[in-house]
């Protein structure tokens, strides 16, 4: 099965052409190698996965030519525990950091605005696993 096809099935990405263009880029690696969307993946095969500051370490389980609910799709993989403890470490982090709006009084200035939407697009959201 084609490595883009599985992304998109797994709930990595909510478009296939999003998943092709993710691995294109080399946000996506198979078994610690950069790879091309077309590239057969297969159960056991090592797959980690970078979305803006979110990154999945997951072990392919089962194959899926289609997509489907959340919770079926999460029975493709298995991510792993080290995965797991990073990505519950940064949302507690951004849970609990401070508000980058905080120390701003009055109304922004041009240059407050540009800063804190250059934060907005950094700091985006961690896409769902429940309902992308």
């Amino acid at each position: 099965m084609r490595l883009d096809k599985w992304l998109w099935a797994a709930r990595f990405f909510k478009t296939r052409s999003l998943a092709q263009q993710a691995v294109a880029a080399g946000r996506v690696q198979l078994n610690g190698e950069r790879t091309k969307p077309a590239h057969e993946v297969k159960a056991g095969d090592m797959v980690v996965v970078r979305v803006a500051e979110w990154r999945w370490e997951v072990r392919v389980k089962a194959l899926s030519e289609r997509r489907g609910p959340a919770e079926e799709a999460r029975k493709l993989y298995d991510e792993t525990e080290a995965s797991s403890a990073e990505r519950e470490r940064r949302r507690d982090l951004r849970r609990w950091g401070t508000e980058p709006a905080a120390a701003l009084k009055g109304r922004p200035t041009k240059r407050d605005r540009r800063l804190l939407e250059s934060m907005r697009h950094d700091d985006a959201e961690p896409p769902t696993r429940e309902g992308n």
